[in-house]
């Protein structure tokens, strides 16, 4: 996998013909006590650029190129707190200029990796008007949801997942970024009525209730049992699954004169 920052244009032009154009896109907003502001965008790296070594063990057939994270995105719900956060219109704006930017480059297979819940509808939408105004194949997914799925341990605590500075996010930080969490963790408090944004009262429904965040404390669940064993087992888990993702792209996307000329 290579990095977009450190190319030239001329290799980042040449990359265009055929490889696949990777964008980490995360957030900057409150997690807790324990967890600094871009936990969103550091896990999103941790688990693409793991996702990447893996891959250099056995080559794609199509070559990657790493974009830089995109550190900030839509959390107006964290500002209660502290959050640097764009409109859900910016944020969708924001991504058709890099897509863009990317197809004018000649890049025609791009795929998003998104570590922050409020960005993934606003990014599955960007993704769908950019397929429907160029010819490009775009994939889009937030690192939590492409496990590999192979984890004999089943203890995923998927009630949890991916939650929000709780145990989930703390363990893989403890794994990838051990020196930014701030230990001891302190238990959460219990929290009655539990949040409808993650109890909501018939299956189905999205409930949102103006003040929730605030009232527990910025996190969804107790972090105070996150340890780095379970946050190294996590992140390899969704790191094999992008890998896997990458490659079932690039095979189901490669174009068929590409490897023609390859043989």
């Amino acid at each position: 996998m290579r990095d977009l920052t450190e190319l030239t244009w001329h290799e980042v032009r040449e990359g265009g013909t055929r490889a696949i154009a990777l964008l980490p896109i995360g957030s900057q907003e409150q997690h807790a006590a324990h967890l600094p502001m871009g936990t969103d965008t550091l896990l999103a790296e941790a688990v693409l650029d793991r996702a990447g070594a893996l891959l250099a063990e056995d080559p794609t057939e199509s070559g990657l190129v790493r974009l830089p994270a995109l550190p900030f995105g839509h959390s107006p719900h964290h500002l209660f707190a502290a959050a640097v956060s764009l409109s859900a219109a910016t944020l969708g704006a924001v991504l058709d200029d890099v897509l863009d930017s990317l197809l004018a480059c000649g890049y025609r297979r791009i795929m998003v990796v998104n570590g922050h819940g409020g960005n993934d509808e606003i990014m599955r939408l960007a993704v769908k008007r950019f397929a429907l105004r160029a010819e490009v194949t775009v994939a889009a997914c937030s690192y939590w949801t492409v496990t590999a799925g192979d984890d004999p341990t089943g203890d995923d605590r998927p009630e949890v997942t991916p939650g929000h500075a709780g145990w989930f996010e703390t363990s893989l930080m403890l794994a990838a970024h051990p020196g930014l969490v701030r230990t001891p963790v302190a238990p959460r408090p219990p929290v009655e009525p539990p949040p409808l944004f993650d109890n909501p009262p018939y299956p189905g429904l999205t409930v949102e209730r103006h003040g929730e965040w605030a009232r527990v404390g910025g996190s969804t669940d107790d972090a105070s049992g996150a340890d780095p064993m379970s946050g190294r087992r996590l992140l390899d888990d969704r790191a094999r699954g992008l890998a896997r993702a990458i490659r079932a792209f690039d095979a189901a996307t490669i174009r068929t004169e590409e490897k023609n000329e390859d043989h």
